[in-house]
């Protein structure tokens, strides 16, 4: 397998674990709005994600610096055509980390409503453009033949991006949801699942309309397997939830969320950027990428880091992995 291949999937699998992970937490912020009924409650939330927010966050920071260091090419185009959208994506989430670190430091109510709106909104949009994003980078966008962007955000506001980032922002609220339930003890336990279960149902549409649109659109076999994967999973997951073995639905919105991922990923290789305009102008594995020997020494340090990074991680949520409720915060 050629190099370019190689981290072509790795950054696949890079984008996986960042949904994945930070899904549950987007879902969890967006959950302050609907499911806390006070501020207890509110901070039993915050509690479920407090230790590994920020860790999650990691997998997308490798993920951006792997397509600069791997496929510069690419990363030019996409964050010089993406400019609006990765800006906003880039200012909620730093809004939403300073709720998330802020929030506590007064008792003032006003000054904690202030913040869970910020974290609210913060857990809403970047998961929206994510999918919007991505869906635009496997649909394909006006390219030039030196490979530049030439079209308008309009053009970024197709009916596919849009049912992308629809889905993205369902599947991170119900994987958030059952997270949550999996988390927790006593009523905000149950509540927290029977509101996963009633989402899960357009969330299961959103996922299916996609996953059929994409797979139409390309027609390959492996698009259709991977999106019967992610369907067959949600559903799964339901189902489990309904019989309130919260691990298993979890289990279930998370291979949902990655089977996504492979989908679209699956879609665009050997291309990482397709021109709608001329195909002279398409960003593949081979034009947009560094040099040989660039990807040699990206893939020994790789092969040196990257089992750390996940032992640690999985470290954090072996020690944080109890319950919790409100009787766990003090007043």
């Amino acid at each position: 397998m050629e190099l370019t291949t190689v981290w072509f999937a790795l950054i696949a699998i890079l984008w996986l674990g960042y949904l994945v992970l930070e899904g549950f937490d987007f879902g969890v912020g967006m959950l302050l709005a609907v499911l806390a009924r006070d501020d207890r409650e509110r901070r039993v939330l915050l509690n479920t994600i407090g230790p590994v927010w920020d860790g999650n966050e990691v997998w997308l920071i490798v993920a951006v610096g792997a397509t600069f260091a791997a496929f510069p090419e690419w990363y030019a185009t996409l964050f010089s055509g993406f400019y609006l959208p990765l800006l906003a994506i880039l200012a909620t989430l730093i809004v939403r980390a300073v709720g998330l670190e802020y929030r506590h430091k007064r008792a003032d109510i006003t000054w904690k409503q202030g913040w869970d709106r910020a974290i609210v909104a913060g857990s809403v949009v970047p998961p929206f453009l994510w999918g919007l994003v991505l869906a635009n980078v496997v649909r394909g966008v006006p390219l030039d033949a030196d490979h530049d962007f030439v079209g308008s955000l309009g053009d970024l506001l197709t009916p596919y991006a849009l049912l992308g980032g629809a889905t993205v922002v369902a599947l991170s609220l119900t994987h958030g949801a059952f997270f949550v339930a999996l988390k927790t003890v006593g009523d905000i336990r149950s509540r927290a699942r029977g509101l996963a279960l009633r989402s899960g149902g357009t969330t299961l549409t959103l996922l299916g309309a996609l996953v059929a649109w994409t797979a139409l659109r390309d027609g390959d076999l492996a698009v259709w397997a991977a999106g019967a994967v992610g369907v067959i999973g949600l559903a799964g997951g339901l189902a489990a939830g309904a019989r309130a073995a919260e691990g298993w639905a979890f289990a279930g919105t998370a291979l949902a969320i990655a089977a996504l991922v492979a989908v679209w990923f699956l879609a665009l290789f050997p291309d990482v950027m397709p021109s709608t305009l001329d195909p002279a102008g398409t960003l593949t594995t081979t034009n947009a990428a560094s040099s040989p020997y660039t990807l040699q020494i990206m893939s020994w340090v790789a092969l040196a880091f990257t089992p750390i990074v996940i032992g640690y991680q999985a470290w954090s949520y072996w020690v944080f992995r109890r319950r919790i409720g409100t009787h766990h915060i003090p007043a």
